[in-house]
């Protein structure tokens, strides 16, 4: 099964699907906003010599993780509970 929303604006990216299937979720208040950052930022905290800097960004990394892993998880609920209706018409 296939699932296309013009709000995807043709991208399968999870930037572009979130907000469409679960707009309750946004990554607009987290320091790291996109999957490029977040090696870039670990590879800064790997190299960072002060523990409240470093810890600041382990935190940084960890919203942003927590928040892509809910992220697919909600959008897998969405997707699941939209087959099941379809399924049940």
């Amino acid at each position: 099964h296939a699932y296309h929303h013009p709000g995807f604006q043709g991208s399968t990216s999870l930037k572009k699907v979130l907000p469409v299937l679960v707009p309750t979720l946004s990554y607009q208040d987290l320091t790291i906003q996109s999957g490029d950052e977040a090696p870039l930022v670990w590879e800064a905290m790997l190299e960072c010599q002060d523990e409240e800097q470093r810890a600041k960004m382990f935190a940084d990394l960890q919203a942003y993780c927590r928040l892509d892993t809910l992220a697919m998880v909600e959008i897998y609920r969405y997707l699941s509970h939209l087959l099941n209706s379809k399924i049940q018409c």
